[in-house]
């Protein structure tokens, strides 16, 4: 089962981002897409997490405390893939934010994609290169660049 959550995961967060970069060439279904896979897709894998973490918690060694505590809490499968969903769940928020924003400061789509494949990939890189890109277009994201 866990295989199983672990593939599906991945497919479906595949599946979001894809939704993410095509929406805009889908006007009519581009607010329903971005719903779907910067919101939705997201809590459902935090609805898996919640379950995996409440299944897996209590025979999992390990917590937060130390590094070594942290390998053996992913020693446990269940909250191996609970914590890959977690990263799934929040990277795909983050791209679903990144899209309306990148929209709203009026950015071409195009230079949102490599963001979207970065925090894809890397996470908190994307969110960088989104932050750059918007500071080097000459406008501030709302708590994501200082105030001059």
């Amino acid at each position: 089962m866990l295989d199983l959550l672990f593939r599906g995961g991945n497919m479906l967060a595949i599946l979001g981002w894809l939704a993410l970069a095509a929406a805009p060439l889908l006007p009519r279904h581009k607010a329903r897409l971005r719903t779907a896979a910067g919101l939705a897709v997201p809590l459902l894998f935090a609805a898996a997490y919640l379950g995996l973490v409440g299944v897996s918690w209590g025979a999992a060694q390990g917590g937060y405390g130390s590094i070594a505590a942290v390998r053996a809490l992913f020693d446990s499968p269940g909250m191996l893939v609970a914590g890959w969903l977690h990263y799934l769940a929040f990277d795909l928020f983050v791209g679903g934010w990144i899209a309306r924003e990148g929209e709203r400061a009026g950015l071409p789509h195009l230079l949102l994609l490599p963001c979207f494949v970065l925090t894809f990939l890397f996470g908190p890189i994307g969110l960088l290169a989104f932050a750059l890109l918007r500071a080097g277009f000459g406008r501030r994201a709302p708590g994501l660049v200082a105030e001059a």
